[in-house]
């Protein structure tokens, strides 16, 4: 029943697509409207028969069905409720299904929200194109990422998920999110190309998609802070970021996302950089896709990516075809995409989001290079390189420098030109906030001329957001934190407290390990670390040894080794969180004998806790700039934005 019930709404999700593609195309061919509505009603038969599909698989998951491959892969009678929910999401076939289930979603919420402008034909083409891209994922579990195939034997049990993927509750909100983000470029994607295709290449479109976009790059920050937190409070080696590929593949689309986000308001404003944010925009959407190909097809060896499967040749070649027919367009549209105005200096803010646009191009190109070129070596020569931290580190550390120093500048520069009077007006603060913040650094102990410049500029671009909001709040009360502009500077905030936390913890982080008898104490980087004796639980599907040990003399940690049912061994930390740095508390070695010593490691972390601190202001900012502030309306001198509904059409000022 539950391998019908799926199949029966993935085949519905698949005729739904296919039927909204030659439903609307036929309206906009034939110039029929209601065959245009009829085929927009096709987005909740969709939504509804990846549903059933969702819920025949968890259903599946909760009842045991070991009929399925996919539940035998990854099901098991001892996995505990929450993680057995959760493993649809652990393996290949069922985040192909949660993928469409997201995206399904955001067809129908589309169609809901431009119900009434159905009959335009930006509308018209921009569901065709989410209708193929959610045609060509369900045509997938019907194919190569089949969640629903009977297995040959049916076994009486599975091994469960991943022992990493079912030891922290992170892991039943972490993908659902990353996917939200993900999945949700879909939509200005969908408007852009429909954008290209019908010549509507002013403002109107990005004026429709502005909050979609926020949504989904907010989405994608806070999947990508929560997996970084996943993977501190699981992996047990003590950090939060190890440019692993899979990680890269998704900080891809998000270092394009932004610089994408900063460059449509020069296009808002003034017109220009139209083929910039087309560029970005598309770009965003295709690596999407190759993080969908990096991940599932089984080229790269991580912790995050998925088993080898057929997978792979149909998620590559639909990369190549979206990159192929983006291109085009924008070629074919390349006259009209000239820009009706010019930067009339260097001293300004669409300058200085162009110069911003190139530096995040940069370290785009510098992660796809350092993640993709292993994989091209090893397919033409079959050689296997391996592209580790200090080539991202190397490169990556002066651009992110830079960054930092655009988010003081551009922040306080007008729009055409800037006076040398104006601007040092408006950088006094910030830069005595950054002198402050260097001078501190160095009073308490910093050292290291990387650090120091990351902190003396993080004190610069934090002044820089605080100013401008300062100066917001006296103008309009409370309002002065919401809007784009304002909450765009909540969320600079969060950036540099991210990146100055970062800049911390790397440097300045230390490692020791100890062994340990029971009721021993040692110093360990300035902590006293008591280990008080051992505790073994046994658990539905593991045993846990955990290591009672005391920090300071005030709280008992228990770093533990999970032995599971499957024969895995899992090391999990114990953290002490603190405002100034965390002492993380690993267990290497139990003891070999009842009383023996315990190996432990120790790694002192400082402003760690900062790290999510500044990812929650920054969920927090993204929230906030999709309110509208202040109001007005563009110039759009190419294209009518939509013609009903007229409020749409305006923007923060």
């Amino acid at each position: 029943m539950n391998a019908a019930l799926g199949i029966a709404g993935v085949t519905i999700g698949l005729g739904a697509a296919l039927l909204g593609v030659i439903s609307v195309l036929a309206g906009l061919r034939q110039k029929r409207p209601r065959f245009i509505a009829a085929g927009a009603r096709y987005s909740v038969i969709g939504l509804a028969g990846t549903v059933l599909a969702f819920a025949g698989m968890e259903r599946a998951l909760i009842t045991r069905d070991f009929r399925l491959a996919y539940v035998q892969k990854v099901g098991g009678r001892a996995t505990p409720p929450l993680f057995n929910f959760a493993s649809l999401w652990s393996s290949l076939e069922g985040s192909i299904l949660l993928w469409t289930l997201v995206l399904a979603l955001y067809v129908a919420l589309v169609v809901r929200k431009f119900r009434r402008r159905l009959d335009d034909p930006l509308m018209g083409w921009a569901l065709i194109v989410m209708f193929t891209i959610s045609a060509f994922f369900n045509a997938l579990m019907l194919g190569p990422a089949n969640p629903f195939r009977i297995a040959a034997t049916v076994a009486a049990d599975g091994p469960g998920p991943n022992p990493l993927l079912q030891n922290h509750v992170l892991m039943l909100f972490h993908p659902p999110i990353l996917y939200l983000g993900l999945v949700g470029f879909s939509v200005p994607f969908a408007f852009a190309t429909a954008a290209l295709i019908t010549g509507r290449l002013g403002e109107g479109w990005l004026v429709e998609t502005r909050r979609w976009t926020l949504f989904a790059w907010g989405f994608l920050t806070i999947g990508i802070v929560l997996g970084a937190w996943w993977s501190y409070e699981v992996t047990g080696w003590g950090g939060y970021w190890s440019w692993d590929p899979v990680e890269n593949a998704v900080f891809l689309p998000w270092l394009t996302g932004t610089a994408y986000i900063h460059s449509v308001m020069v296009q808002e404003r003034r017109g220009m950089l139209r083929v910039w944010n087309l560029s970005l925009l598309c770009a965003t959407f295709s690596l999407t896709i190759l993080e969908t190909f990096l991940t599932r097809s089984g080229v790269l060896d991580s912790v995050h990516s998925f088993s080898e499967s057929d997978i792979g040749p149909w998620l590559l070649s639909f990369f190549g075809l979206v990159v192929a027919v983006t291109i085009a367009l924008i070629g074919w549209r390349g006259d009209r995409l000239r820009s009706p105005g010019t930067i009339d200096s260097p001293v300004s803010r669409e300058a200085a989001f162009l110069v911003n646009n190139l530096l995040f191009a940069a370290f785009a190109f510098v992660v796809l290079l350092g993640t993709v070129f292993p994989l091209v070596v090893e397919a033409v020569r079959g050689d296997r390189l391996s592209v580790g931290r200090p080539f991202f580190d190397r490169m990556t550390t002066p651009i992110g420098l830079a960054l930092l120093t655009m988010m003081a500048i551009a922040p306080v520069l007008p729009w055409r030109k800037a006076s040398g009077e104006l601007l040092r007006a408006r950088l006094l603060w910030p830069a005595w906030m950054g002198v402050g913040a260097l001078v501190f650094a160095a009073a308490v102990g910093a050292r290291g001329f990387t650090p120091l410049v990351a902190f003396g500029l993080g004190g610069f671009a934090g002044g820089a957001a605080l100013r401008q909001v300062v100066l917001a709040s006296r103008r309009q009360g409370w309002r002065g934190f919401v809007g784009r502009a304002n909450g765009g500077m909540i969320v600079h905030l969060g950036v540099v407290i991210v990146a100055v936390a970062v800049a911390a913890s790397q440097s300045y982080a230390k490692v020791a390990e100890v062994k340990l008898k029971p009721n021993e104490s040692a110093i360990v980087h300035g902590h006293t670390i008591t280990y008080l004796g051992m505790e073994t639980v046994q658990e539905s599907n593991r045993i846990t040894q955990k290591a009672r040990v005391r920090v300071d003399g005030d709280g008992v940690y228990a770093p533990a080794l999970q032995s599971y049912d499957r024969g895995d061994v899992v090391a999990t930390p114990s953290v002490r969180v603190g405002l100034k740095g965390d002492v993380y508390l690993s267990l290497d070695q139990p003891p070999a004998t009842s009383g023996g010593a315990v190996g432990l490691k120790v790694v002192s972390e400082p402003l760690a806790m900062w790290l999510w601190v500044g990812g929650g202001i920054m969920a927090g900012g993204t929230a906030l700039a999709a309110f509208p502030g202040r109001r007005r309306r563009p110039t759009d001198p190419v294209s009518a934005p939509l013609p009903v509904d007229r409020e749409l059409v305006a923007v923060d000022g």
